[in-house]
């Protein structure tokens, strides 16, 4: 690990956002790498912002995540809450009752064979050739040795878990620390009582003396141990409960850690198994509320759903060309969210030329505009042995990515400002190779490095936009337990091939482009979702206001979500409506 950090504390809150961290943090470990093993590439990402290094009590080496996750009553399944890294012994009750004592035990959740197999590795079993390779488990015990998280790397198995995953915890392939796991008692996550539903039932949460406590605890002790923490990466639920509760966590972090960054992405699912009408209406008025308070207290505040739109009726889901994803399961819906959200955080992860999360939220949030937009191409098309210009020329008149905030496409080149982040693509790929006295097909064949390929297409395309570049050239590296949802043109390693690739080869790294953008766009889409609720009758629904959002309040949203959106309005709008108001 390098000497010298920027950590990041992450919180997850709610049971999709843990979905979505949880293949996050798989990806990471994917791609760790330890400064004791001289067969690994330096890395170009700081993993180290990220983990932090413990040691069991037999004097193992551990790399657990900066991480605290928040979910309900029922969520964990086979997991337990303060894991299994450190083994934690629990002082048996003395009992002084002689009288007769009756146990009643609850048969145990039964693991997957993902699990199963990690779990077997974790005991240092050798299995059998083909499930594992022996040259593979060698390298395992190569590098990082005594490192618990390093038991799994690329295996030959392929895991079909769609019909196995019912929670996050069943595909988590790397250990928590203790203290990362916070289950909320109070609220069940199956069943139909006792759910979390509304936002003023996650904002009261903060209201009591012992949950406020527990969390400050838990952010005492990760943030005391690092030693220049630039901020922290929130992943909440926007769409229950959990938005009123990411609502009060972030005005904690705002108010405890001034000068920090909070970096907010709101997380909602295309589809959700148990909806309503009703329900449909609390997850938009969840949604209104969230947007309003989560960038109200984030120094960035980003929607991130592959929804078609954030109101009751969204366009059709977004769909990617070259994945083959079910929009009905979580777990595939999250690993496409989480491999964007791995090249989305890279400005303030890298080695070199990095931002830190405090200047990237000042080159976005001028004159009030915190809310920004994710697009992404997942994986991003290009030909093996091509090169970035032919592969950006490719695309015509058409954008590069799709849009990942349920917002909608901007396709007319208007923007504030944008972050553009590509990785997987290495080397001589980067420019062109074109043999002396050639013409260049376009001019971004003229470039020498793929900085400034990348560069000149963005001023192309969005002329006058101030734009921040960041390349890595390793790869995504979405390995087992990643669902297998690339289509057969993708090549093991991810790039577009004229054989198709074979049903029994994974694809085990790919390249990805990913922008953030503070865009016009959001006027019109924030615009939409305030027209909506406003068209209903809100005291129709008591049971939503008798959770802890009064009237007012959310008439207040409302008014602050009109006001958010006249932030995003050009100069040629604001003439425009001039002009209709006078008329």
């Amino acid at each position: 690990m390098g000497s010298v950090c920027r950590e990041v504390v992450t919180l997850q809150l709610g049971h999709y956002a843990n979905y979505v961290g949880t293949h996050w943090w798989n990806l990471q470990d994917a791609s760790l790498r330890y400064d004791a093993d001289p067969h690994n590439p330096p890395s170009e990402v700081r993993s180290d912002a990220l983990f932090r290094e413990g040691l069991t009590q037999s004097g193992q080496t551990t790399y657990t995540p900066r991480l605290i996750a928040l979910d309900l009553k029922g969520s964990l399944n086979t997991l337990r809450q303060e894991g299994t890294l450190y083994e934690l012994h629990r002082q048996g009750s003395t009992f002084t009752w002689e009288g007769e004592v009756m146990t009643h035990e609850e048969e145990p959740a039964v693991k997957n064979v993902f699990l199963q197999d990690l779990e077997r590795l974790d005991q240092g079993e050798v299995l059998a050739e083909g499930e594992f390779s022996q040259q593979q488990q060698r390298e395992q015990c190569r590098g990082a040795e005594g490192s618990v998280n390093a038991s799994v790397e690329r295996t030959q198995k392929l895991f079909s878990l769609e019909g196995s995953v019912r929670v996050w915890s069943d595909f988590l392939r790397i250990h928590l620390h203790p203290r990362s796991i916070s289950v909320i008692h109070q609220y069940n996550h199956d069943g139909e009582t006792n759910r979390m539903e509304a936002f003023g039932q996650g904002e009261a949460l903060l209201r009591e003396p012992l949950f406020l406590e527990e969390l400050e605890d838990r952010l005492h002790f990760f943030v005391e141990e690092c030693d220049y923490l630039q901020g922290f990466q929130v992943l909440c639920d926007l769409q229950d409960g959990f938005s009123g509760l990411g609502s009060g966590v972030t005005e904690l972090l705002h108010d405890e850690y001034r000068g920090r960054g909070v970096f907010t992405w709101g997380l909602g699912p295309i589809t959700h198994p148990d909806t309503s009408p009703v329900k449909d209406v609390f997850h938009l008025l969840n949604s209104v509320l969230g947007v309003v308070s989560l960038s109200n207290h984030s120094s960035l505040f980003c929607p991130l759903s592959l929804r078609g739109g954030l109101g009751r009726r969204p366009p059709p889901h977004i769909t990617f060309p070259h994945l083959q994803y079910d929009p009905s399961l979580w777990y595939h819906s999250s690993a496409v969210l989480a491999t964007a959200l791995d090249t989305l955080t890279l400005p303030y992860r890298t080695l070199k030329d990095s931002a830190t999360m405090g200047q990237l939220a000042d080159a976005f949030a001028v004159s009030g505009r915190k809310v920004v937009t994710a697009c992404g191409a997942v994986p991003f098309p290009m030909m093996l042995g091509d090169c970035l210009p032919n592969a950006l020329a490719g695309f015509g008149e058409a954008l590069p990515w799709k849009p990942l905030s349920a917002c909608g496409e901007q396709s007319d080149g208007r923007c504030f400002a944008q972050s553009v982040s590509l990785r997987g693509v290495e080397g001589q790929s980067l420019v062109s190779q074109l043999a002396p006295g050639t013409q260049p097909p376009s001019p971004l064949h003229c470039y020498g490095s793929g900085e400034d390929v990348l560069t000149a297409y963005l001023q192309e395309r969005y002329p006058g936009t101030p734009s921040m570049v960041h390349l890595v050239q390793s790869p995504c590296k979405p390995m087992t337990p990643f669902p297998q949802i690339f289509t057969p043109a993708l090549g093991k390693h991810g790039f577009l091939e004229s054989i198709p690739r074979p049903a029994s080869t994974p694809v085990d790294s790919v390249p990805v482009l990913t922008c953030l953008q503070s865009s016009p766009l959001l006027h019109r889409c924030l615009s939409e979702l305030h027209s909506e609720v406003s068209a209903l009758d809100l005291r129709r629904f008591c049971s939503f206001l008798s959770a802890g959002t009064e009237l007012d309040d959310l008439r207040e949203a409302l008014q602050d979500l009109k006001a958010l959106a006249q932030h995003y309005k050009m100069n040629s709008d604001l003439d425009a409506s001039s002009e209709e108001e006078s008329d």
